[in-house]
């Protein structure tokens, strides 16, 4: 490998207490290539990042994804690597991300930060919302993975030409994972060290509002990949408040009161709860027709060529 084919790619915002310090670790490891998106930083970011002999570019909107969307419109190199500006990862470890990708065995590499992590790496709050997070991928989306909030990771240019991402803010690492899931990518994933961030460098994460927003875009990604599970939800919390109410009204019966409203309230919220499911199967039918005509279609073309 040549390591002018990497491109090591480094979305940064107020990082001046370690980007000058990841920068010089990763030249180190023989990466020259380095790019840094700066989302307008006021510390001084981008001037020292471009001093130890990084690429700069100004990030032209607001949040992480808009960074990560940006920089990839612009990187032509074979292989990048994406890593926080934090001080968290270690450069030394990059090529225990590339090295699947480089063997062909995947096409985007996730670094798994839950298997070795530094005391003070992680919060009790926010270990156990990683761990939440991961369990309702891996329901949503039928796939085993542990850590798909990693910022350290590994992708072929093709793998990147092929997202389609949205999401500015913290939700796009999650969407990078569902969109590596629904485009039939190889996705795995290897352990690796994760260190607490710098006292001098203040979090930008917020636990409970952005864990909200990774939470549902996991759920309203799930729609184009897991139907049954997009309306399940829905059905499911509707019939339950369905039975909640139902269970009153039958009580308040019994002891010779009617409540006419509620029982009519009752019946729609059962009813729609049904019908939520039966949404989701028709849903589910009609995405797995529809994936069998894509690869039908993928095979005629195969046999073209």
């Amino acid at each position: 490998m040549n390591s002018a084919d990497v491109c090591i790619l480094v979305p940064t915002l107020n990082e001046a207490a370690t980007i000058g310090q990841l920068i010089k670790d990763f030249r180190k490891e023989g990466f020259s290539n380095i790019l840094v998106i700066d989302g307008n930083s006021r510390d001084g970011t981008g001037e020292i990042a471009e001093a130890e002999g990084a690429r700069v570019v100004m990030q032209t909107g607001k949040g992480k994804g808009q960074a990560m969307i940006q920089a990839f419109g612009l990187i032509e190199s074979p292989y990048v690597i994406m890593v926080d500006g934090d001080g968290t990862y270690l450069a030394r470890e990059a090529r225990f991300l590339l090295e699947p990708v480089l063997e062909g065995r995947a096409d985007h590499v996730i670094g798994n930060r839950l298997e070795n992590y530094s005391p003070g790496a992680f919060t009790k709050l926010n270990l156990m919302g990683n761990r939440l997070i991961n369990m309702f991928f891996d329901i949503a989306y039928g796939v085993k993975l542990k850590d798909i909030l990693s910022g350290y990771r590994a992708f072929t240019l093709e793998s990147v030409r092929e997202l389609e991402l949205n999401k500015t803010g913290f939700e796009i690492e999650t969407e990078i994972s569902v969109e590596c899931i629904l485009k039939k990518q190889r996705v795995e994933e290897v352990p690796i060290t994760y260190l607490p961030r710098s006292e001098k460098g203040a979090t930008k994460l917020n636990p409970v509002k952005d864990g909200f927003r990774i939470g549902s875009t996991i759920y309203k990604l799930a729609k184009m990949h897991n139907p049954m599970f997009y309306f399940g939800i829905i059905g499911y919390i509707s019939i339950l408040a369905g039975l909640f109410t139902g269970t009153f009204v039958v009580s308040e019966w019994i002891e010779g009161t009617d409540h006419i409203p509620l029982t009519i309230l009752t019946t729609l919220l059962i009813i729609f709860g049904l019908q939520m499911f039966i949404f989701g199967t028709l849903s589910d039918f009609i995405l797995t027709l529809h994936r069998q005509t894509v690869q039908l279609i993928i095979e005629m073309n195969k046999q073209k060529k």
